[in-house]
This record gives structure tokens, C-alpha cells and sequence, in this order.
């Protein structure tokens, strides 16, 4: 008779009873790798406790995320179709008027969006561009929303520039593992994105910081990634995006018409459950690529804890599912877009 081989012996990071976890920042990469390891079911079951006793169930954050400067951008990217060195057909824009910024963030609100996110394609911003840059991140403030910013590498004094306009989050992903990073950008170091999560986690902004999965990487690399994030102050929030292949682009080109040009699906939700387990108390969201999720995998990395995705047809330059599409498939799994700043649901928990 065959026999059966034992389960490998489970991580001790669930909480007893639905009680919240304690934020741990010593995780290490045996200890991840076990996480990646469990049975698939039992995973989610663990990322489902954990996400229920540190976050309100069934409701996901809507987020809406424009270009304010598209294209031009002297980074080398390969994944990115704004690379200056990249033949994309993409053309360059200049910064967009601020006018036109709160406008389009009007709209994402009465759509149902409660954070307006705002990118621009820069190595990092220059000195002129900050003032209109200030004046977004107060005109999205009175309208009531909450607001983030990526606009690449940041001084000190940038920083406290939009921490005293009430910037609230700013992006700054770091895209893979440390050790897999030159094979995917060279016009900057994996050291530089860490130096400036600091820079802006020193000024009081809250950081939202994550990856691509799908460019080609291993599961090691998956690993080290969420690592990197879980052993340093939790962003407070963590997009995980799946890559989207642009054609013109170095991963685009080498990864197309291949099997390695999507990820497997249920790989996908085991990254997003372990984001989970590892970082309890962030917003994890689902952002580029859901486009060609089934909605099975968005259902199943919804129940892995995800809580936060961007709405809309369009992220920075790639398509995404759209706010019909959203509002079906919300419908059919009986979740509910958050209506009050993820903090403040954070502190209702607290309070139960």
C-alpha cells in the first residue's frame, strides 16, 4: 500500500481564537517558504483568520489610479511601457494641468472610490513641478479622499513637501526580490527603493510598496520579495500586481507567446495569501493584471485577504477590468466597497 507522506509541519502564526496576530518583522525565508508550502486550502483557511481579525470582512477599498505625466521616463524598467528606452509607441506627455487632475478625481469619487492615486514618470521629481504636485494633493484632500502619490525617488525636503500638503500614502514598489532586481532594472539599485521608502516613512507619510509577480521569476524570488517587505515597518498598503506584457518592452518581448507569460493562477492567490499572513494589518491590493484574472482567481484572492483594488478601465497605461465588471462580480460574491478610510475600519475592529 502506498503510503502517505507527511504534511510538513504548519508555521505558528495563526491566531488563536479570531484574536488579532502580532506584527512580527523577523520572518524569515524558511519560515515564508513553509507558508508557500502548505496545502492550498489550508492556506487560505489561515489567510482568511488572520485578514477576518485584523480587517472588516467582505468589504474591498476602491481606489482609481491616474497618469498625471506619462512616458519619457529615463529608468530602464523592463517591464515598464514609459521606459524613454523602450519602443512602445508610447508618446510622452508633460505634467497634466491640476484642473484637470482634480477633475478626474471628482469623477473617481462618484464612482465610488475612496482613494485617488496619482503617478508620474520620473526618475524623481523636479523642483518646478512641485508646486502644481502640492496643489493635487490638496485639492484631492478636500473632496474627502484619501490620496497617494508615485512619482519615483525622493529628497528629503520633497518628502516633507507632501507631508505637509497631507499626503497620505506614497508608492514606491519594489518589484521583486533583492537578489532578482538587476535582472529587471539597472538605472537604479535595489538599495535606492528601500533608501527612499525611508526617506518618506521618516517624513510621517504612509507607504504603499509592492511587486510584479509573472516577470519570469522563481518561487524563491516570490519569497525573497515578501520577505523584503515583511521584515521592515509594514507599508501600509501592498499592491500586488501580475505582470502585463507590453510588447516593446525587454520582459514583454521575451516573455510573449510563451508559458511563462502568465502566472499560474493558484501560485497568484498563494503570493497574495502569504502578503497576508506576513503583513496582517496592511491593505493588500490586487492592481495591474486583473484585467486577465478569471473571476475565480479574484474570488480566491479576495478569500486569501486581499482588500483593496484600483477600479476603472485604464491604470497608468494598461487596461483594467472596469467599474462594470467590478460592480458584477462584487455582486456575485456579496462584497461591498469600503465607504470610510481603511483606518478607521482598522480602529472599528479594534474596538470589537
Amino acid at each position: 500500500m502506498r503510503r502517505r507522506r507527511a504534511a510538513p509541519p504548519r508555521p505558528q502564526h495563526a491566531p488563536a481564537g479570531g484574536s488579532r496576530v502580532t506584527i512580527r518583522t523577523d520572518w524569515t525565508r524558511e519560515e515564508i517558504a513553509a507558508l508557500f508550502d502548505l496545502p492550498f486550502n489550508d492556506l487560505l483557511f489561515d489567510a482568511q483568520t488572520i485578514h477576518r481579525a485584523n480587517h472588516p470582512r467582505n468589504e474591498v477599498q476602491l481606489s482609481t489610479l491616474l497618469s498625471i505625466k506619462t512616458g519619457g521616463c529615463v529608468e530602464d524598467c523592463g517591464y515598464c511601457s514609459q521606459s524613454a528606452a523602450h519602443e512602445t509607441g508610447l508618446k510622452a506627455t508633460k505634467l497634466m494641468d491640476v484642473r484637470a487632475v482634480l477633475q478626474a478625481a471628482a469623477q473617481a469619487k462618484d464612482n465610488g472610490s475612496g482613494r485617488f492615486c496619482m503617478g508620474a514618470a520620473w526618475r524623481s521629481p523636479k523642483e518646478r513641478d512641485m508646486p502644481a504636485i502640492i496643489e493635487m494633493v490638496k485639492g484631492v484632500r478636500q473632496m474627502g479622499m484619501e490620496t497617494c502619490m508615485t512619482l519615483g525617488m525622493l529628497s528629503e525636503k520633497q518628502a516633507a513637501q507632501l507631508a505637509e500638503a497631507g499626503l497620505d500614502y506614497y508608492n514606491h514598489n519594489i518589484d521583486t526580490s533583492p537578489e532578482n532586481y538587476a535582472n529587471v532594472i539597472s538605472t537604479r539599485t535595489f538599495e535606492d527603493r528601500i533608501d527612499t521608502l525611508e526617506t518618506v516613512r521618516a517624513a510621517g507619510i504612509n507607504v504603499c510598496s509592492g511587486g510584479i509577480v509573472g516577470m519570469g521569476e522563481t518561487r524563491a524570488d516570490r519569497i525573497g520579495f515578501l520577505h523584503a517587505l515583511a521584515t521592515m515597518a509594514h507599508p501600509e498598503s501592498v499592491p500586488i500586481n501580475a505582470l502585463v506584457p507590453v510588447k516593446g518592452t525587454p520582459l514583454g518581448d521575451m516573455l510573449a507567446d510563451t508559458p511563462m507569460a502568465k502566472i499560474d493562477e493558484i501560485e497568484f492567490v498563494r503570493t497574495v495569501a502569504v502578503a497576508r499572513i506576513l503583513m496582517p494589518g496592511s491593505m493588500v491590493r490586487l492592481s495591474a493584471g486583473r484585467e486577465s484574472m478569471s473571476e475565480a482567481c479574484q474570488a480566491l484572492c479576495f478569500m486569501a485577504g486581499a482588500n483593496s483594488i484600483f477600479t476603472g478601465d485604464r491604470l497608468l497605461t494598461t487596461p483594467n477590468a472596469g467599474d462594470n465588471a467590478d460592480a458584477a462580480l462584487f455582486a456575485k460574491l456579496g462584497v461591498t466597497a469600503m465607504q470610510a478610510a481603511p483606518q478607521a475600519h482598522l480602529e472599528a475592529v479594534a474596538a470589537e
